[in-house]
């Protein structure tokens, strides 16, 4: 997930913690080389233990002698590990690398050409934000990984949706390759009437307007289904335009069927909506249905997660990713290379996938058809439409996205976005929200 900076003090001090972090250590008898690998510590317990396991029969085969960290996402422990290591110019080979953090680290990253046009042969292309945040200046600056890469598109109760809105999400976006009607009609102005009846009943789409990546992810995704672009990809601004304007009338309908307390929303929120029984809807990937299973099984059943809706411009699907990189200041980059190149093969991405009950995306278009998205549930088929399929006519975004890194990165961290429909909320004109806007991103591009 995206995380806000760090100070240098910050960095160092989480460099020193890190180094006290339980190992895991892969030994061979007869090691060829040695290596260190920082994986992302996984939401969900049993992914680590396959992707270890996988390490273990790489290091094995190769004659590799190889150190696991497993590091959490939790108080940005990722982040500063990944600060501390650039500063000190010295750590883990491999590392696991999200979103903006790439493009911010790429200057230090080993070139990935190779890798991944290796795996685009084997595999399809890369999506649109793959390529947008590891792709620059001619070279990939990481290889865009299935770990930890999420949609976060809408999951919504089934008899809810149903009964006060009267949409059978499950005829909408079946468990099957099909493209139906009740998807074609699934569009932004479907689902402000459908946000409008649930609020009736006080089940409201529990959608933030925070500035956690939940609400920057479901707001910058709105954006983008309206054509509206805050900053241009050649860095001009554009949040004084006709798209924008159309985005923020769409929001000054939408945020009066938002709870109240949208804009302290963080990114748990949503999460005990949907698990407490309150919302008919959220944006999020399938962790909090997971979390429902154990803790609100009924809840858990009557969940379906599907595409975000169509826009004037398209339909586009949060998308939040992990790579893999490798430190240009790595002592054994050939080894570590080729750990990773063996790590997104099409069986051990899927082996992962099985033990992680599909939260896992993979960045390239042709692993998207594992049996575990058809047959996890309960219901049976409930996170089929988690990964986009041909059907839905979408594509992958990230919030900010195409502005240049160095202004996309602050639109996203700052929250401008979903602050908007929050200005909305609270009463505030379209044109005030523009000209706050307009003085928040000149100070973004200064």
């Amino acid at each position: 997930m995206p995380h806000k900076g760090v100070s240098r003090r910050s960095a160092l001090k989480l460099g020193v913690a890190a180094a006290a972090l339980p190992l895991v250590h892969v030994r061979t008898a007869a090691a060829a080389g040695k290596l260190s690998v920082f994986f992302w510590d996984h939401w969900v317990p049993a992914g680590n233990d396959v992707i270890r396991k996988q390490v273990n029969a790489w290091a094995e085969k190769n004659k590799v002698e190889v150190q696991i960290d497993f590091i959490t996402s939790l108080g940005s422990k990722n982040v500063l590990t990944i600060n501390a290591e650039a500063q000190a110019k010295r750590g883990h080979d491999v590392i696991t690398i999200g979103n903006w953090d790439v493009p911010n680290q790429a200057e230090l990253m080993e070139p990935m050409n190779e890798v991944v046009g290796r795996l685009v042969k084997q595999y399809g292309e890369v999506n649109a934000v793959g390529k947008y945040l590891g792709f620059s200046k001619g070279r990939w600056a990481a290889v865009p990984s299935s770990w930890g890469t999420q949609n976060k598109g809408p999951c919504g109760r089934i008899s809810i949706l149903r009964d006060a809105a009267g949409i059978d999400v499950t005829k909408m976006f079946p468990a099957a390759d099909e493209e139906t009607a009740e998807g074609k009609a699934w569009t932004y102005d479907a689902m402000l009437k459908a946000a409008e009846a649930c609020a009736k009943v006080d089940k409201h789409f529990a959608i933030g307007l925070g500035t956690t990546p939940d609400s920057v992810d479901s707001i910058g995704t709105m954006f983008a289904a309206f054509g509206a672009q805050l900053v241009n990809e050649k860095g001009d601004i554009t949040v004084n335009s006709d798209n924008v304007r159309k985005v923020l009338e769409y929001g000054q309908k939408l945020v009066k069927f938002l709870p109240k307390d949208a804009t302290s929303f963080d990114d748990a929120s949503n999460n005990r909506a949907l698990i407490s029984g309150q919302s008919a809807l959220i944006w999020n990937p399938p962790s909090a249905w997971a979390v429902a299973t154990r803790d609100a099984p009924k809840v858990a059943e009557d969940c379906w997660t599907f595409p975000a809706p169509m826009g004037p411009a398209g339909r586009f699907e949060p998308h939040n990713m992990n790579f893999w990189g490798v430190w240009n200041f790595s002592p054994n980059k050939s080894a570590a290379k080729e750990l990773i190149e063996a790590l997104m093969q099409r069986d051990l991405v899927e082996e992962r996938d099985n033990a992680v009950l599909g939260y896992d995306l993979p960045p390239f278009e042709g692993l998207n058809d594992f049996k575990v998205w058809a047959e996890t549930g309960p219901p049976k088929g409930t996170v089929y439409n988690y990964p986009l399929r041909k059907q839905h006519h979408a594509q992958t975004q990230i919030a900010a996205m195409p502005a240049p890194f160095e202004i996309a990165v602050q639109i996203y961290n700052r929250g401008t976005m979903p602050t908007m429909f929050s200005k909305l909320q609270s009463g505030q004109s379209i044109d005030q929200v523009i000209a706050w806007a307009k003085d928040e991103l000149e100070g973004f591009a200064r």
